[in-house]
């Protein structure tokens, strides 16, 4: 008859590492602040604006025929859930701002959106590939009620900093805070460290 050590527990395998107090889901929920705005591709634009207000405007079909890239990351929202895996397509926000002579202007940006949305961030953590306009979720474009045609995605701070509907970025030499920010929320957002309210 085998003899069972009482202390010995089989190691189970590591599951999807979370950020504190998430959960994992694997649907999208829909969370916005008002109504989804209708926003046609023909009628879409993006402007990128530097701190003396000079900047860079693209057309829908200007923004498509700029270098594409696609990625997989994990997202995380403020409301405590996090979907893994998900896989985006759009523009880098370095060829955006290579493409209008500002790589180097401000310090922070102000992200508006149709609708009236803002959030802000600091300029480093859009660069380097850390952040992207994404147009396309998943192999499909990407719906209106998840900020489609093009919304920012930036996958390392909380959801509410991917601002849904985009249409400008402001680079500023200055932090200031976008909606949620001036309403009680942290000014920074980062998921790995609960840095969900002020």
């Amino acid at each position: 008859m085998a003899v069972i050590n009482p202390r010995f527990r089989r190691k189970e395998r590591p599951g999807p590492q979370l950020p504190p107090g998430q959960y994992l889901t694997t649907d999208f929920p829909v969370m916005s602040l008002a109504a989804t705005p209708v926003v046609r591709t023909e009628r879409w634009a993006l402007t990128l604006t530097g701190p003396d207000g000079a900047g860079h405007r693209w057309t829908w079909s200007e923004f498509t025929d700029l270098p594409q890239q696609e990625i997989t990351v994990d997202i995380h929202c403020v409301t405590r859930w996090s979907k893994l895996g998900t896989t985006w397509k759009g523009v880098s926000i370095d060829t955006l701002l290579d493409a209008a002579g500002l790589r180097d202007a401000g310090t922070h940006v102000m992200a508006s959106c149709y609708g009236g949305y803002t959030t802000n961030m600091p300029l480093a953590d859009l660069v380097d590939g850390k952040a992207m306009i994404a147009h396309t979720f998943d192999g499909k474009p990407l719906a209106p009620e998840h900020g489609g045609p093009a919304r920012l995605l930036v996958p390392h701070l909380y959801f509410w900093k991917s601002a849904k509907w985009i249409h400008e970025l402001h680079l500023m030499s200055a932090d200031e805070p976008g909606f949620w920010e001036a309403n009680g929320y942290n000014m920074y957002g980062d998921p790995w460290r609960e840095q969900r309210y002020a």
